[in-house]
């Protein structure tokens, strides 16, 4: 069982990796959030296949490597106050980046599994324009019925969820129901099922990603010329 920790003692004190370009040279940044048992080193290893040099690579680690203990469709309030903790984390990397002259406009979130859950919540909580959103293998979190009155826009925000099918941790009606959450949020959404795929990433979510992050340093240049 996990440790019923204040917020302030969890995820705030784990490290934060990162690769790529460096901050000051960067032309955008992805932040990759890990899934439950997994680490920031193992996700990061993803900047290797998505292998953009224009961008920077950042990955926070979870306390006893899980942003919450129990499943994402667990009643909310039995998952704190880990996930406050850990959407509170993924707040203070975007912070830490618009401090460095890359705001939430050139910066991806991208998450897998627990991962991936958790950087959608923290997207439909916090709407406004990304330079993107990934939720592979992932869901908003909250059990059925849960209500999704979030506020503010996307703005277009490019939107990708892919899952297997049937995915055995994330139910295909969860990702239609997030589909319909950020698309009524004004995000451009792709939904994309994977038959026999299981709980893994594959080339294809690989592809879609590098795609969207060409297109996101095509659109920085085409400001800047």
């Amino acid at each position: 069982m996990l440790s019923n920790q204040n917020v302030d003692s969890l995820h705030q004190n784990q490290p934060i990796l990162t690769t790529g370009a460096s901050l000051d040279q960067a032309q955008a940044a992805m932040v990759l959030i890990h899934g439950r048992g997994a680490s920031a080193e193992g996700i990061l290893s993803l900047a290797a296949e998505l292998g953009h040099p224009g961008f920077v690579y950042l990955a926070p680690q979870a306390a006893e490597q899980t942003w919450y203990p129990y499943p994402f469709m667990t009643p909310i309030g039995q998952n704190e106050p880990w996930l406050s903790s850990a959407l509170d984390t993924i707040a203070s990397v975007l912070d830490r980046l618009s401090a460095t002259s890359i705001p939430v406009e050139r910066t991806i979130l991208l998450g897998f599994s627990q991962g991936a859950c958790l950087a959608l919540e923290y997207a439909a909580r916090n709407a406004w324009r990304y330079g993107g959103v990934v939720g592979l293998s992932g869901g908003l979190i909250g059990p059925p019925g849960t209500p999704r009155d979030y506020s503010g826009s996307l703005a277009g925000t490019p939107v990708f969820l892919g899952c297997g099918d049937p995915d055995p941790h994330i139910p295909r009606q969860r990702v239609l129901e997030s589909e319909r959450v950020f698309k009524r949020l004004d995000g451009v959404v792709t939904t994309r099922f994977y038959p026999g795929l299981g709980h893994v990433v594959n080339q294809d979510e690989v592809d879609f990603v590098r795609r969207m992050m060409e297109r996101l340093v095509g659109e920085k240049d085409n400001l800047n010329g």
